[in-house]
């Protein structure tokens, strides 16, 4: 039905490596939201955070990580699709799976195939990207606050009533539409409500802290910040003036997988950690590569940059990262 890696000896060998007790029981979503003063999450990214880059950010303090947007349909009629889109393992929990889909069956046939394999689903309302539009999927949805509801409550007849369902949005420039929107999608049984503080058009603006706390204050579910969270000061400011239960970070944690560990500028373990897990794993060149473009951008001047974007596989990437930073990967780590 899907890639899901699972090791025996191979997880006892990991922890020997490491020293992590990756056995022990996780946190699900809820508990952590009801146990933490606030919860910090990967955000799904397209092509970014697939399997490698979350058990990266879980070893620098992120609590809940969430796939790349997955096509519900598609997912649900092609193995294919499902083989490419889904890859998870034992160190990959709590583990969100966010759906991008425009009908309820749809997004209930696809939930009900990872429930087994996941902590939630979460439901895409606001992608931006023209071709997601196009199609029915992402920020339009925000505008059909009815069929929002319908793919909520479809979903929650398929699921325990522990297993959560999710929507990340992005508001609208009349405040009072979306505050009735989260009011609507609370009344059917939305378990958390991740707000992205900018309107379909915007993309660099700064993010609506007001829109998020009025939010916040209108619904008695948890909601989450998105946008604009680049370190802890960020983490802090967004808190303190929004009074959220989580914050998702997106570009920041690309840019330093080790920004929720309180670390303002990624540290050279992080790129060792990287190395080891991703090659372990499995990975192809273009997203191991793209990954070290992102996390060395503040690292390497404009002209190292343009060396180190210039390579084209990955014994040059690893060469090029010992000859500078002297970081190889680890002999003997091997999980897979």
């Amino acid at each position: 039905m899907t890639r899901v890696c699972n090791y025996g000896a191979e997880i006892n060998r990991y922890m020997e490596l490491t020293g992590e007790n990756i056995l022990k029981e996780w946190k699900k979503p809820l508990e952590l939201f009801h146990e933490k003063e606030i919860v910090r999450i990967c955000a799904p990214m397209v092509r970014y955070s697939k399997l490698p880059f979350r058990c990266l950010v879980r070893r620098y303090g992120c609590d809940l990580a969430c796939t790349p947007m997955i096509i519900s349909d598609s997912f649900v009629q092609s193995v294919k699709a499902r083989d490419s889109d889904f890859t998870t393992n034992l160190l990959d929990r709590p583990l969100v799976v966010q759906f991008a889909a425009r009908c309820g069956k749809d997004l209930a046939d696809a939930t009900e195939m990872i429930v087994p394999f996941a902590d939630g689903v979460d439901i895409n309302c606001g992608c931006p990207q023209r071709w997601a539009i196009k199609s029915g999927y992402g920020a339009c949805l925000i505008k059909n606050p009815e069929l929002i509801q319908d793919m909520v409550q479809q979903t929650r007849q398929r699921v325990e009533d522990d297993f959560p369902v999710s929507i990340k949005i992005r508001i609208h420039h009349d405040t009072r539409r979306t505050v009735d929107m989260c009011q609507r999608a609370e009344k059917v049984g939305v378990s958390w409500i991740t707000v992205h503080g900018r309107t379909i058009e915007q993309r660099s603006e700064p993010c609506s802290l007001e829109t998020i706390k009025l939010i916040k204050d209108s619904v008695s579910i948890p909601v989450v910040a998105n946008g604009d969270i680049k370190c802890e000061a960020d983490i802090n400011d967004v808190r303190a003036k929004t009074g959220v239960n989580g914050v998702m970070a997106a570009r920041g944690i690309l840019t330093n997988p080790a920004m929720y560990a309180g670390h303002d500028s990624l540290p050279l373990q992080c790129l060792q950690d990287w190395l080891d897990i991703s090659l372990s794993l499995g990975i192809s060149f273009t997203h191991f590569h793209h990954h070290l473009m992102y996390m060395l951008e503040k690292i390497l001047s404009k002209p190292e940059r343009r060396v180190f974007n210039t390579l084209r596989s990955i014994p040059a990437v690893l060469s090029h990262l010992e000859n500078n930073f002297g970081i190889t990967m680890t002999k003997d780590f091997e999980i897979g």
